[in-house]
């Protein structure tokens, strides 16, 4: 066998501690790639070239996790992460007792990062500069003590920021945020770094939902935004946890005319 990054490929049979084990005849027409010390990403390769060479087919019951192991000469614990993330990808089903099989009908998830509006605004070629426009500490308003699912003494921190590209309006964020979820925020100087920023570099986010929606403006959008009351706006809103427990629930607003591009 050939270690460090290359692949020893073979057809009909592979070598593991020199003893030859001749793979099943389905496995004949592809070309099997191992490595000493194979990794789960490796691992991930060889189900993507099986998936793509129709050796599995959509639906198609793959081997279990200690044929794999043994196949490829690795602990099952390899195999189990390179087929578990597989499966969050939506390429692969798994099921208690039942295994695991290629998905008849995969779908492609999508993740988004949580941008710094700063860096998204200098990738443009703008000059950026941002606004505080509110800022207080206050007890959770009903409807965000339901959102992030607070306590009713919950303690928040309610900020308003204004983002500028060349001096010109380019997105308003009002943002509500756990005070009890990330307590070095109540020294944080958001004027110098935005609230944004600050989260994106000190608080370890885990998980949390995002929504993309159009709406007309309202009165503190349009002034912030220098536009008309009733203008069409694309949003996004998004609720982010660190565990279990909500952080922060913030709307952005973009300024009339915004793109947004991402790619598959």
């Amino acid at each position: 066998m050939v270690g460090g990054a290359a692949f020893d490929q073979r057809r009909a049979t592979y070598s593991r501690g020199g003893d030859h084990c001749r793979l099943s005849s389905k496995l004949t027409q592809i070309e099997v790639r191992l490595v000493s010390g194979i990794t789960y990403q490796r691992i991930q390769t060889e189900v993507l070239h099986r998936i793509r060479a129709r050796v599995w087919r959509p639906g198609d019951l793959i081997p279990s996790e200690v044929a794999l192991a043994a196949e490829f000469g690795c602990a099952r614990a390899t195999v189990n992460r390179a087929l578990r993330e597989l499966a969050e990808t939506g390429i692969l089903e798994r099921r208690r007792k039942a295994g695991t099989r290629v998905s008849p009908d995969p779908v492609h998830k999508a993740t988004f990062d949580i941008a710094v509006i700063r860096r998204e605004i200098e990738a443009l070629g703008g000059v950026y500069r941002h606004a505080i426009l509110q800022k207080a500490h206050v007890l959770a308003p009903s409807f965000i003590q339901a959102l992030m699912k607070l306590d009713i003494h919950a303690e928040t921190l309610h900020i308003r920021t204004l983002h500028l590209s060349n001096d010109q309006p380019y997105l308003y964020e009002d943002r509500w945020i756990n005070m009890a979820a990330v307590p070095g925020i109540r020294s944080a100087d958001f004027s110098r770094v935005s609230v944004n920023e600050w989260l994106v570099q000190n608080a370890p986010l885990s998980g949390g939902e995002i929504t993309f929606l159009a709406k007309n403006a309202d009165e503190a959008e349009a002034e912030a935004l220098d536009t008309t009351v009733g203008k069409a706006l694309f949003v996004t809103e998004r609720l982010t946890r660190i565990k279990q427990v909500s952080v922060t629930f913030v709307r952005l607003a973009y300024a009339p005319g915004y793109r947004m591009t991402t790619r598959l």
